[in-house]
C-alpha cells in the first residue's frame, strides 16, 4: 500500500520533487534478491534508480556494473545509483534525497532498499512510516519477497524471520524454479497459507521478467485488492505461528472508531501484529474513505483518499500478525462502534 501523510512535521528538503516511491526487496539467504535486482536495473524503465544495501548484507549490485565510486555512493552503468547503510537508514535516504536536491548524484525517480537476508522488514517501513522529514521526500512502496523454490520447505519451517518476510510481503518471487518446477508448484500451497493476497511470481535464471515482476507488485500493493468478500472476521490458514484476520464491515464506521482502534491494537498487539492494512468508509463521508496501514506497534497517520478506488464501498480490514488475537479484535471493533454510537446519541438527546 502507498500512502503518504499530509501531517508530517518535518523539515522539506528543498527542490526535492515529493513522493519518489521507496520499495523494499527482501528475503532468506540466498534466495536470489541480487540476481533478480540485477536484472531489473538493466530493464530501461528503471534506469533512474537508486539502490541502498544493508550493510551486513551482500553487495547488492554485481561488481562488474560499478563505474565510479566515492565513498559512500556508487554511480552504476545502468545509469543507477547505489549506496551502502553506513549507520542509519533515515540518514542514508534524506542524504541521497539532499544529495538529489543539489545536483550532485543523478535525478533518481524510485528507490529500492535491498535488505540483509536475516533483516525483518519491519523496521524499514515503520522508518519510511514515521520520520516527518522523509515523507516529504518519500513514499512507502512495495514489499517484495524473493523465496528459494529449493530450499523454501525447510526454510520456512525453522527460520521465523524467513516467515515473517513473506508473511509482510505485497508479492512473492519464486527464485530458482527451472531447477526443480516441481518444488516451485508445491512451494505455491505453502506461501499461499502463509499469505494469500500476494501474488506468487515464478522467475527462472535469465528470463527478462523483472520490470513485470516489480508491475504487478506495485498493483498488489493497493489495501483494496486484498481484502476478501465476506462479511466478518475470520482467521486464514497458517503456518508457524503467522495469521491473517480479515474484517469487513457493510455500514460506515463512526470517525472516532479508528483512532481508538488504532491506539488499542499499538497498546495491546505490539510487535506480534506484523502488518494492518485496509480501507475504511466513514460516516458522513460517503466519497472518502480512509486508508489504514501499521507494522507492528507503529501507525501511519490515516489518510483520506479523495474518491473510492471502486465500486466496493465496504470497510475492509487485514491483520497479519504471530498469534494475533483475531476474535478479540473483532470484538474490540463491535465494541468501539457501540460505545461511540452510544455517546453520540446521548449528545443528540441532550442537544435535543
Amino acid at each position: 500500500m502507498s500512502v503518504r501523510s499530509s501531517r508530517s512535521t518535518g523539515p522539506r528538503l528543498p527542490g526535492v520533487r515529493p513522493a519518489l516511491p521507496v520499495d523494499v526487496l527482501t528475503g532468506f539467504l540466498g534466495s536470489g534478491k541480487t540476481t533478480l535486482l540485477s536484472r531489473l536495473l538493466r530493464e530501461p524503465a528503471f534506469a533512474r534508480t537508486a539502490v541502498i544495501v544493508n550493510e551486513f548484507g551482500e553487495v547488492g549490485i554485481d561488481h562488474d556494473l560499478v563505474e565510479t565510486s566515492d565513498e559512500q555512493f556508487i554511480q552504476l552503468t545502468t545509469g543507477c545509483l547505489c549506496c551502502k547503510v553506513r549507520s542509519d537508514l533515515v540518514e542514508t535516504l534524506l542524504e541521497l534525497a539532499s544529495r538529489r536536491a543539489q545536483g550532485r548524484v543523478p535525478a533518481f525517480e524510485r528507490v529500492v532498499i535491498e535488505t540483509s537476508g536475516l533483516a525483518d522488514p519491519a523496521p524499514i517501513l515503520q522508518a519510511l512510516m514515521l520520520d516527518g522529514a522523509l515523507s516529504h521526500a518519500y513514499v512507502g512502496g512495495s514489499v517484495i519477497t524473493t523465496v528459494d523454490a529449493l530450499l523454501a520447505a525447510r526454510t520456512l519451517e525453522q527460520q521465523p524471520t524467513a516467515r515473517r518476510q513473506v508473511a509482510m510481503a505485497d508479492a512473492l518471487v519464486v527464485t530458482k524454479t527451472d531447477l526443480d518446477p516441481a518444488a516451485g508448484a508445491a512451494l505455491q500451497d505453502r506461501l499461499r497459507a502463509l499469505n494469500p493476497d500476494a501474488p506468487v511470481l515464478p522467475t527462472r535464471a535469465g528470463a527478462s521478467d523483472a520490470a513485470a515482476i516489480w508491475s504487478s507488485a506495485a498493483q498488489a500493493v493497493q489495501p483494496w485488492r486484498v481484502a476478501r468478500t465476506g462479511g466478518g472476521g475470520r482467521p486464514d490458514d497458517h503456518l508457524g505461528g503467522v495469521d491473517r484476520w480479515i474484517l469487513v464491515r457493510e455500514r460506515p464506521l463512526p470517525a472516532a472508531v479508528l483512532p481508538l482502534l488504532v491506539e488499542a491494537l499499538s497498546e495491546h498487539c505490539g510487535e506480534r501484529l506484523l502488518r494492518v492494512k485496509g480501507i475504511v468508509a466513514i460516516d458522513g463521508e460517503p466519497q472518502r474513505p480512509v486508508v489504514v496501514q501499521g507494522v507492528q506497534h507503529v501507525f501511519h497517520p490515516l489518510q483520506w483518499l479523495d474518491a473510492w478506488p471502486s465500486a466496493d464501498r465496504r470497510s475492509r480490514l487485514v491483520f497479519i500478525g504471530e498469534d494475533v488475537p483475531g476474535e478479540w479484535i473483532e470484538s474490540l471493533l463491535d465494541c468501539l462502534v457501540a460505545e461511540v454510537g452510544a455517546v453520540q446519541a446521548s449528545i443528540e438527546t441532550a442537544q435535543a
